[in-house]
């Protein structure tokens, strides 16, 4: 099978971007991981890697510096659209944000931008009930101390090795 082409949707600021230069290391109908330079380089962010889950509603990142340091694990609330004829992805973010620090300190962030998308008529609460239940799976992960199998996960296709189901 092809390997898809991705899109992200942003709703604050509101924009459609092509991720082509994104490349995709793995891809199935439960996960797509990509590795990547940053699109508009920021001071410290240069490059990293995503894995998309598709049946949980998030993205789990590996954010670097430009001399391969860990930033952080930067972790969106996502749902996602597929066009099958076109074998393409548009992935929304849902604004609520979770970032996870090599020190281990978790910061959720963005929250107050889900108050204004749904004041403002933005986002619908039928389109946020399944972006608050996708953040509160992702936090229980944490918490628990279930989010390392995840960061496992993503080290290994990262580093080349094959996903075992």
């Amino acid at each position: 099978m092809d390997k898809p082409v991705l899109y992200r949707k942003r709703i604050i600021p509101e924009e459609i971007v092509l991720l082509d230069k994104d490349e995709i290391l793995y891809s199935d109908d439960a996960y797509i991981v990509t590795k990547w330079n940053a699109i508009k380089p920021k001071k410290i962010l240069h490059h990293g890697c995503s894995c998309y889950f598709l049946k949980e509603g998030f993205k789990v990142s590996k954010f670097y510096r430009e001399d391969g340091t860990l930033m952080y694990w930067y972790c969106d609330i996502i749902s996602y659209t597929y066009n099958e004829p076109e074998n393409s992805y548009i992935f929304t973010d849902l604004l609520a944000d979770v970032l996870i620090y090599p020190d281990g300190r978790v910061e959720v962030v963005d929250v107050g931008e889900i108050a204004d998308a749904l004041t403002d008529g933005t986002l619908t609460t039928d389109e946020m009930i399944p972006a608050l239940r996708s953040l509160d799976k992702l936090l229980g992960l944490i918490y628990s101390g279930e989010f390392g199998s995840i960061q496992d996960m993503i080290n290994r296709i990262e580093n080349g090795s094959k996903l075992s189901k």
